[in-house]
């Protein structure tokens, strides 16, 4: 029986693949610049700190960062794939990126993971809250566990970073800019995503407060709301037969969908000095998904030229 659902998933993926159709015209005016956005050494003399900077997004925002001049520290659970993307990143910009085992769900363990960058680097003038966890599941099939796989990764794991690092530079009278990557969701919810829009929306309440209380250390906190960015890991456990691409290309505005090297740019914006005014703001960055979805008429789109001749002149007859 599960055999045969199996292999009626893999012909519906198939299906699917052989029906994909090319992006939407409008996707040649949005075309992505993969250049790097800030001049050269803005982040000379800067430490990075990047939770899950060993993969996807993080890896793309360690990279940048580096290449703009930092010294980054990436941390994850999985060791063996930091060591290697730090060596990777550190031999083509030439700055030392530095992988710190840790498991941001224990706050002993984000502590011991800060002692350690504070002997290698000191404390950072840039923190990522970049670590995240999701799966997508009917919310009356979740169980506790599973609630709390994602919300101790990504609300626990995020409030347990900032507040350890928080702390000691109040404490050592250092600024800071914190970011937060979070989703277009924590703003709207989502079903079939309910831990991970819970998480994240509870991310964004806590940056927005620490922005008004922490201004006076010289902290800044500012979020980005990411819509569909394609990376492996994130796309094989949310889209697995790429029906949720094609889906989703068709709604975003622009055409295509996002590339990690446009949201690294603008990370390493909010991140770098010439953002120093900018604290507490959510920025949404998904190609116009977001608006598309939140107006009930934008399905209109669909319609016609001469569909809408028809439809006129119905209306002008209506009193």
């Amino acid at each position: 029986m599960a055999a045969a659902v199996v292999g009626r998933i893999a012909q519906s993926s198939r299906n699917l693949v052989q029906r994909t159709s090319p992006p939407p015209p409008q996707s040649r005016f949005f075309q992505p610049d993969e250049n790097t956005m800030l001049p050269t050494g803005s982040f000379s003399n800067k430490v990075a700190f990047i939770t899950g900077g060993g993969t996807g997004l993080g890896r793309v925002m360690t990279s940048t960062l580096s290449q703009l001049g930092a010294q980054c520290v990436i941390t994850s659970r999985k060791l063996d794939v930091l060591q290697q993307t730090a060596e990777e990143i550190s031999s083509q910009t030439g700055n030392k990126v530095h992988a710190l085992q840790c498991d941001v769900r224990d706050p002993q363990a984000v502590s011991r993971c800060v002692d350690e960058m504070e002997k290698l680097t000191g404390l950072p003038d840039v923190i990522i809250n970049n670590a995240a966890g999701n799966f997508i599941c009917p919310s009356e099939r979740l169980s506790p566990n599973a609630w709390k796989s994602i919300t101790d990764i990504v609300l626990n794991g995020t409030a347990f970073v900032t507040l350890e690092l928080g702390k000691r530079l109040i404490q050592g009278q250092k600024g800071a800019s914190f970011l937060a990557i979070g989703t277009i969701y924590a703003e709207s919810g989502s079903g079939f995503v309910v831990p991970s829009a819970s998480a994240k929306a509870g991310v964004e309440a806590m940056y927005k407060s620490l922005a008004a209380e922490w201004g006076r250390y010289g902290h800044r906190f500012n979020i980005i709301h990411p819509g569909p960015i394609k990376t492996k890991g994130a796309f094989s456990r949310l889209d697995p037969t790429g029906a949720f691409e094609k889906g989703a290309i068709g709604r975003i505005p622009t055409g295509r969908l996002g590339t990690p090297k446009e949201l690294a740019n603008l990370a390493a914006y909010l991140c770098s000095g010439y953002a120093n005014w900018m604290s507490g703001a959510v920025i949404r960055f998904d190609g116009g998904e977001f608006v598309f979805m939140a107006g009930e008429f934008n399905e209109l789109h669909k319609v016609s030229p001469d569909q809408w001749k028809i439809m006129e002149a119905m209306i002008r007859k209506t009193k």
